[in-house]
């Protein structure tokens, strides 16, 4: 059978780890960068997070070339006191800022019970919910959430002119089990589905935009036309106050904490970040923190399944069934993406992996 751009490929997911490390040190980041920026790539495509993994590397690459990302270097403290610390990310990989971000906040916690790290002028961060077990597999809670502050593309509720974005916030708590991961945008698609969609000349399945007039829309070019069209906050027409006050909830927590956010000078593609990790020992106790949440997560599994539904499952657990198949399996990818970085890659000079045997 031929294979079609719509056909997927299917690579070892350690070979494309390696090839999106060897595409970033080639393009010219450090090795100890890149190495971290491949890894959550390919992490997020395990996931099945494919908008915000291997899809994020070409425009990873322009950013290098035109300069929007900083390459070396490390963030500069901004204030430091006690567990609460505020970073200034120099436009540097948004996946490397992300990692020692939480290792500083799960230290914070370790010491003082809770553990807060802010973010300003960080580059893309790629897939949020890639950064959640790094704090859960040592036994502690970890919310994290962002927003871009040079970018627009959702309006407040009632509204139809763009002021925050999809904004996304994150959680993850260990359990005797598998960890509750939580990684949603408080809009009803994120910037890059819509994108995503634009790119392959199809309409959404449901209006979630709003046109430039106000009018609900499932067409994704209104996001570029004159006056912009929007995407709805998360509740869409009906229940979307409640999606709009979470943004708004994000934007206070990133931009308006970190003290750089939508009142400054647009610096282009960018991210306010906000972390925050608890330790249970601080509060009720490890053991009776385990108590609790392994009977919620077993009351959840044992409620009787609607019709349609073989069982209910806790949120994340899709995905990291989909990271063990695709771990073992391969990582399938759109040959259009290959196709793409196989451009990149020649003109760099680096090898392509080769596909998994079908």
């Amino acid at each position: 059978m031929s294979t079609t751009n719509a056909d997927p490929v299917c690579y070892d997911a350690d070979a494309l780890t390696g090839f999106a490390r060897a595409l970033l040190v080639a393009a010219g980041m450090p090795a100890d960068k890149a190495a971290d920026v491949a890894d959550v790539l390919i992490e997020g495509e395990c996931l099945g997070k494919t908008t915000h993994g291997l899809a994020l590397l070409p425009h990873y690459l322009r950013e290098i070339g035109n300069g929007g990302m900083a390459l070396e270097g490390d963030p500069a403290i901004v204030r430091d006191q006690g567990a609460c610390l505020t970073w200034d990310g120099r436009k540097l990989p948004g996946p490397w800022l992300m990692l020692r971000a939480v290792d500083e906040a799960v230290a914070r916690a370790r010491r003082f019970g809770i553990g807060a790290v802010s973010v300003r002028r960080s580059h893309h961060t790629a897939c949020l919910a890639t950064y959640l077990r790094r704090a859960t597999e040592q036994g502690f809670l970890l919310f994290l959430t962002l927003t871009d502050p040079g970018h627009s593309s959702v309006a407040p509720f009632g509204g139809t002119t763009p002021v925050l974005t999809s904004n996304p916030l994150a959680f993850g708590a260990p359990t005797g089990g598998p960890p509750v991961l939580v990684d949603m945008a408080t809009a009803m698609l994120t910037n890059g589905a819509v994108a995503a969609q634009r790119a392959r000349g199809e309409p959404l399945p449901h209006p979630d935009l709003l046109d430039g007039a106000g009018s609900p829309s499932t067409d994704p070019g209104v996001i570029a036309t004159d006056p912009p069209g929007t995407i709805l906050p998360l509740g869409g027409l009906n229940a979307g106050h409640k999606g709009y006050a979470l943004g708004l909830m994000v934007e206070l927590l990133t931009g308006c904490l970190s003290g750089h956010g939508r009142a400054d000078k647009n610096e282009g593609w960018s991210a306010a970040v906000f972390l925050l990790a608890l330790d249970p020992a601080a509060f009720g106790g490890e053991e009776e923190y385990r108590r609790q949440a392994d009977w919620l997560a077993s009351a959840c599994r044992s409620s009787a399944p609607r019709p349609g539904v073989e069982h209910v499952t806790l949120p994340g657990e899709a995905s990291l069934g989909r990271r063990r198949q695709r771990l073992r399996e391969g990582v399938p990818l759109p040959a259009a993406l290959m196709e793409a970085l196989s451009e990149r890659a020649g003109a760099l000079g680096v090898p392509i992996p080769a596909p998994r045997p079908a």
